[in-house]
């Protein structure tokens, strides 16, 4: 990153607490990540319109809205249809189509790589 250069800002969202701050934690401290968090669909859906985040890491299994009808939220409202999203799962199955989301990454992941991955999969430079 560029002097000139900000920190991109993530949308964490995940319903577990101590996921959720694990994770934030690695995108802050490790890879220097600014980050939001949402702990539903919901919640996901008002961060993102307030905050217009750069990318959006999206657990596919929660309670209530889960991870694929989140997406389809966020695809179907204008603010929020262009973000990247990278899905994070313990499994793959019933993944939505490659060209709606940016990536996945599987749970558990290496806290100490995350940002790495997740620079990859957003296509962002490191």
């Amino acid at each position: 990153m560029t002097a000139h250069e900000h920190p991109k800002l993530v949308l964490l969202v995940d319903d577990d607490d101590d996921v959720r701050e694990v994770t934030r934690a690695s995108l802050e401290l490790i890879d220097g990540f600014r980050v939001v968090t949402a702990s539903s669909g919901r919640e996901a859906l008002r961060q993102a319109r307030e905050h217009h985040p750069d990318g959006i890491l999206l657990d596919m299994m929660m309670p209530g809205v889960d991870g694929l009808e989140t997406l389809e939220w966020l695809r179907a409202d204008a603010e929020t249809a262009d973000i990247k999203v990278i899905l994070l799962t313990a499994r793959i199955d019933g993944t939505p189509p490659p060209d709606t989301i940016a990536g996945i990454i599987r749970k558990p992941f290496d806290p100490m790589r995350l940002g790495v991955e997740v620079r990859r999969l957003m296509g962002w430079a490191s």
